[in-house]
């Protein structure tokens, strides 16, 4: 869903930038100008991390996460009569409706304004690209041969061996640098008619810092994320913000490098430009030696205060900066939640024979797994939704009710429940219930108050210990498990009840098979057909119906799970019609 995504990508950018504005006020005397600007390198990282593949934040379910909106049951009748299958009473649907906010069209609008948004900043950057292309046609190549000399002195100061190209251009009026593979550093048109040779030295030193600091690479990439996070104004601060710094800490630079006699003369070349301010509309993708008035002063304030970097104030801004990173590593964990996609179970395939079995779910967007005991095979329909997790509704009242025995909030001979006096539309929910008869009507309250008994502690303890499906339970403890934040997939469900029917997690086997018999549904030639159906509503529609179970012969036992699922006609008993005339088809039950 881009929601989440757009919602935490913008709070851990801002908080980002706020940490940094932060930082560099509080220990503006303990950072020097060039770690001042390396803070800004963290943001990058914040800005990058939401669009990193998820499996580099694959933690599994360590973090877990939820955006679903609990607003409570509502009651809904949900026809009983209507979708009745052979008038047998464990096919009756028995669901009450959940009310959930339908974020649909907020993801959809904000996915679009999103794109517009991009496309109108690309196509601000095309044109602002578009007129550096203008620009360098217009650059006439210098050709004074002591301007060269200098330029290549300049350049050997600084261990810069790659050849640049240097010239004038009649539509500037403030040197600059431009250009990602072939570099250009500009100056205004006749500039050697009013600059003096030291001046074009300190000018030279300063585009060529920018040069060698990978500046040019840099402002691509600010404006990247610019056209990414356009809708974040802290952003734009920000890199305004890490413009100046950048600006400081090339006039730095340059410094280190003068007598201190030439602090002077390097800031009044940069005055020198005052009256020659431009901004031009490619200002974005290139270093320009001026800038706004108040930059302007602020550096010249940086340069008139300038000292050179002490060891102790080189490992206090170290030190800073160390602890600036270890605050975005601690937002990876934010991020995994994201990443982890917990909507689908990895399955190896190993020993499946993948059916097409459309012919059975009609209208439906569903899919069939079968597990075969003896054979140790799969046969499975619709391979992209047997892996997909959805809420498991009343199926889940299976390992509801395991749990409450494992924990002995209820027995094999003691599990009635008293009936809470509210009044539900099913008649057969309105009374005392015990286990039998609860699984039997599906009646949730008798389930909800056994997990109130057993606690969400302990719950949360079990699903880990038997692996069921994304074990999230953050949508509360009355309503995880209805078309809330636990979620399982059809294979996950067979895989389950094949470990629950051998007991593969160690439960009390008198336990095991209390609930064995407690979920018989019926018998003939034979066989033995147990389960549980489920129905999810939403908002006053069946959106999600579940049929799970096995069938146990004389020779075999076949694990099974359907789930079906469309607008408003998914009932579990339509998930059992279609499971029992595949089983028959199948000769199976």
């Amino acid at each position: 869903m881009f929601f989440p995504y757009f919602v935490v990508s913008f709070m851990m950018s801002s908080l980002t930038v706020a940490i940094i504005m932060l930082i560099r006020k509080v220990f503006q005397k303990q950072l020097s100008a060039k770690w001042k600007y390396n803070l800004w390198f963290f943001l990058f990282i914040t800005l990058t991390i939401p669009f990193l593949p998820n499996q580099l934040f694959d933690f599994g379910d360590f973090f877990t996460w939820d955006i679903h909106q609990n607003n409570g049951l509502s009651l809904s009748n949900t026809s009983t009569q209507d979708h009745a299958f052979n008038d047998q009473n464990w096919m009756q649907n028995f669901a009450l409706s959940v009310n959930r906010f339908d974020m649909t069209l907020l993801n959809e609008t904000l996915a679009v304004t999103w794109i517009i948004g991009m496309l109108v900043m690309a196509i601000l950057t095309i044109k602002a690209w578009l007129q550096l292309r203008r620009m360098k046609t217009s650059v006439r190549i210098l050709e004074n041969q002591e301007i060269l000399l200098l330029f290549e002195q300049c350049k050997q100061s600084l261990n810069i061996s790659k050849q640049l190209i240097i010239g004038e251009s009649p539509l500037i009026n403030s040197p600059l640098t431009f250009g990602l593979f072939k570099t250009y550093v500009l100056l205004p048109i006749h500039f050697d008619e009013w600059l003096s040779k030291e001046e074009m030295r300190y000018i030279f030193l300063h585009e060529l810092n920018h040069y060698k600091y990978k500046d040019i690479l840099t402002n691509y990439l600010v404006v990247f994320y610019q056209i990414l996070y356009w809708f974040n104004p802290l952003v734009w601060v920000a890199f305004r913000e890490m413009k100046l710094d950048r600006e400081i800490a090339c006039d730095s630079a340059v410094l280190h490098s003068l007598d201190k006699r030439c602090y002077a003369e390097y800031g009044n070349t940069i005055i020198h430009f005052l009256d020659k301010l431009s901004r031009p509309k490619y200002i974005t993708l290139v270093n320009q030696l001026n800038g706004a008035k108040k930059q302007i002063k602020k550096r010249i304030e940086s340069i008139a205060a300038f000292t050179v970097e002490s060891r102790q104030l080189r490992l206090k801004s170290l030190t800073i900066f160390m602890l600036m990173g270890i605050f975005v590593a601690s937002q990876i964990p934010i991020f995994s939640v994201m990443a982890y996609d917990d909507q689908r179970y990895e399955f190896d395939g190993k020993r499946t024979i993948y059916e097409n079995l459309s012919k059975y779910f009609a209208e439906y967007e569903g899919s069939f797994v079968l597990y075969d005991l003896q054979a140790d095979q799969y046969r499975i329909y619709n391979e992209n939704n047997s892996t997909l997790r959805v809420s498991p509704n009343s199926t889940y009242k299976i390992y509801s009710a395991l749990f409450a025995l494992e924990s002995n909030v209820i027995t094999r001979e003691n599990s009635t429940m008293k009936w809470n006096g509210k009044h539900y539309p099913y008649d057969s929910w309105n009374q005392n219930q015990n286990l039998s008869t609860a699984m039997k009507s599906s009646v949730n309250w008798y389930f909800q108050d056994l997990d109130k008994k057993v606690h969400l502690n302990k719950i949360q303890h079990y699903l880990s210990q038997i692996n069921y499906g994304n074990n999230n339970l953050s949508g509360g403890l009355s309503q995880y498990w209805i078309e809330s934040s636990l979620k399982i997939s059809p294979i996950e469900q067979v895989q389950l009840l094949k470990a629950f029917y051998r007991n593969e997690f160690g439960f009390k086997n008198k336990n095991v098979q209390t609930l064995k018999e407690v979920i018989q549904l019926e018998e003939k030639n034979d066989a033995r057909l147990s389960g549980k159906t489920g129905t999810g509503s939403v908002n006053g529609k069946n959106v999600n119906g579940w049929f799970i179970g096995y069938v146990e012969t004389k020779q075999n036992t076949y694990f099974f799970a359907t789930n079906i699922q469309n607008e408003n006609n998914s009932y579990g008993s339509k998930a059992a019609e279609i499971t029992k005339s595949i089983l028959r088809d199948k000769a199976i039950y």
